[in-house]
């Protein structure tokens, strides 16, 4: 199991988490910051510049994952991970990783308030890099205040995850506390069974993966997206093809259980599209189907399975490019146009085969 413990920095975060060990029978700590520190060494300074925080690189995210199961599978027991994870789609990538992997997740956040927040980090600087040793104090105090400075500026940042947060984890009022009643706090939440989270566990897939997504229109011809838990970026309805299974039956199961509506049509097939492996995934065959409109009282009566998706939404093309990754935004688009055209395309990586 893993308590992941979330929050601002100037939250506690980590004095908690180190409070934490003496509570929790066979608890590990596990930083993902020492992960940051080794990407800044191994890295190309280019690559670096390229993003604001560590956290938007998919490999520090990736190894998040990989470094927990390792460290688990090494030493067993609890992993505490006191680590500030504010982005949605950042949360949901980690914690469906890691529930792929059979990986139980309670999440924590601290929340001292803002006032006693911006104290906090105006007198002192929680969090620092686990690599970069104790330089003297003159050679300390430039690096300190830059840590401060950014601190502060990210302290919006967490103030427009809290309603998100709220939802997702379990909130613990810090304000006054120490860190060990703190991780008291934390310890009591926990045994009543606080932070749980539900998200979906989709196994890793071993080898190529046959796929099958259904697009749904309203009267306005926008098409239906839908937000998973477990991963980043919005997703058409569907998902992997069972043993046994056609394409078009799972495209009907899949709406079912993930929609609460029932296609009584046949599914017309709009592009085939092949996804070749990559160094994160097997890829394998995709297949985009027309599920023709969906009417307007059961659009009211759409009903998603919390613990895989959180929301549902119509949009124009447009709109789509905003909310879908590049791989998924292309095979929509040349679905579209096959649907346009009356035939379906053949496609690979998302683009057609002359």
């Amino acid at each position: 199991m893993i308590i992941w413990v979330n929050g601002a920095f100037g939250a506690g975060k980590s004095a908690a988490a180190r409070e934490l060990l003496d509570l929790i029978p066979e608890s590990t700590l596990y930083d993902p910051d020492v992960l940051t520190g080794c990407l800044r060494q191994l890295l190309p300074e280019k690559r670096l510049q390229e993003v604001a925080d560590c956290q938007e690189l998919p490999l520090w995210r990736r190894l998040v994952v990989e470094a927990a199961a390792g460290l688990l599978a090494e030493v067993g027991g609890v992993l505490v991970v006191p680590m500030a994870l504010l982005r949605q789609e950042f949360r949901d990538e980690i914690f469906g990783g890691l529930a792929a992997r059979g990986i139980e997740v309670r999440h924590i956040v601290l929340d001292p308030g803002e006032t006693i927040l911006r104290s906090r980090i105006a007198s002192r600087a929680e969090d620092r890099d686990p690599t970069a040793g104790s330089p003297p104090r003159a050679r300390r105090a430039p690096a300190d205040e830059a840590a401060r400075r950014r601190a502060q500026e990210r302290v919006p940042d967490y103030l427009d995850a809290l309603p998100w947060l709220a939802r997702d984890a379990c909130v613990v009022a810090t304000a006054g506390l120490t860190p060990r009643q703190t991780a008291l706090r934390i310890a009591e939440a926990l045994a009543r069974g606080e932070g749980a989270c539900g998200i979906v566990q989709t196994p890793e897939p071993r080898a190529e993966t046959v796929a099958a997504g259904v697009l749904l229109f309203d009267d306005a011809d926008r098409v239906l997206l839908v937000d998973p838990t477990y991963k980043s970026g919005w997703e058409f309805p569907g998902g992997v093809v069972e043993r046994g299974e056609s394409p078009a039956t799972a495209g009907h199961r899949e709406v079912a259980e993930e929609l609460g509506i029932e296609l009584t049509g046949g599914l017309e097939l709009l592009v085939v599209d092949w996804e070749p492996p990559h160094p994160t995934g097997h890829g394998g065959m995709r297949l985009l189907f027309d599920g023709g409109r969906v009417p307007a009282a059961d659009i009211g009566r759409l009903l998603l399975p919390p613990a895989e998706l959180r929301d549902w939404r119509f949009v124009t093309e447009d709109e789509a490019a905003g909310l879908l990754p590049p791989v998924r935004l292309d095979r929509l688009r040349w679905a579209l146009r096959a649907r346009e055209q009356g035939r379906p395309l053949n496609l690979e990586a998302g683009h057609p085969v002359r």
